[in-house]
């Protein structure tokens, strides 16, 4: 691993290192800080971003494009199982297809940024939120958790290497997940034989090598999805 910047407070860990990246910043570099004013989520949403939580960027500059579409999948397993590898009681757990969950609720995401010269692939910015001790803002409590009762004494800044080096694991070339990464996201997967409202109404079923979502429809159909926001049939959990 590159060296691990820490900041006391930024807009955004992914800003700071895309511009570490335009500078000739090498991969694997890192950014860290304590607090976010600027943080962000999947599909242009706010992360709130208080001290106490994890807030983590990792660059990669991958040889091809060619693993691009599965960054996210592949980071938020690496992650997921190095969490609950340190973690008292229930496993985390990961919800199609970035958000790490903890039993019924949110503890954290994966956000992959990508920018190009021309048509190659310049870098990538993986960015990694997770909430370790800090308190969840009362209107999320019914969504969101974090991890103060399962890693007991954790803090943020010692999560920050094994987090930066779980996140490093997730770079690959194949556009398709193997045999054995599927039999690992069947492990975590959170959404197996939850009713969905959308993106696709039906059960979910797993996933696709190309990391498609399978939707199961009542003629038993399965339905691959590749985007949009995921909802339970009960609106409890949105994506």
């Amino acid at each position: 691993m590159a060296t691990i910047h820490r900041f006391d407070r930024v807009a955004s860990t992914m800003d700071v290192l895309h511009a570490m990246a335009l500078d000739g910043a090498e991969a694997g570099t890192a950014v860290a800080a304590a607090e976010q004013s600027g943080g962000r989520g999947s599909r242009g949403r706010i992360w709130v971003s208080p001290r106490g939580g994890l807030w983590l960027s990792v660059l990669l500059r991958p040889s091809s494009a060619s693993g691009l579409d599965l960054l996210s999948l592949r980071a938020g397993m690496a992650v997921a199982r190095s969490l609950s590898a340190m973690a008292e009681g229930e496993a985390i757990r990961l919800k199609w297809p970035n958000d790490l969950m903890l039993a019924d609720r949110k503890v954290g995401g994966i956000l992959c940024e990508a920018r190009w010269q021309g048509e190659a692939l310049a870098w990538v910015v993986v960015g990694l939120g997770v909430n370790v001790v800090n308190p969840v803002p009362e209107g999320l409590r019914q969504m969101a958790d974090n991890l103060e009762e399962r890693l007991p004494g954790a803090s943020p800044e010692a999560l920050i290497e094994p987090m930066a080096a779980a996140l490093l694991q997730a770079e690959s070339d194949s556009a398709r997940l193997s045999g054995p990464e599927l039999e690992r996201f069947e492990v975590l997967d959170w959404l197996y034989r939850r009713a969905l409202a959308s993106p696709v109404a039906g059960m979910a079923d797993g996933i696709a090598p190309d990391g498609a979502l399978l939707i199961r429809q009542a003629d038993g159909r399965r339905i691959p999805v590749r985007a949009g926001p995921v909802e339970l049939d009960d609106s409890s959990v949105r994506a």
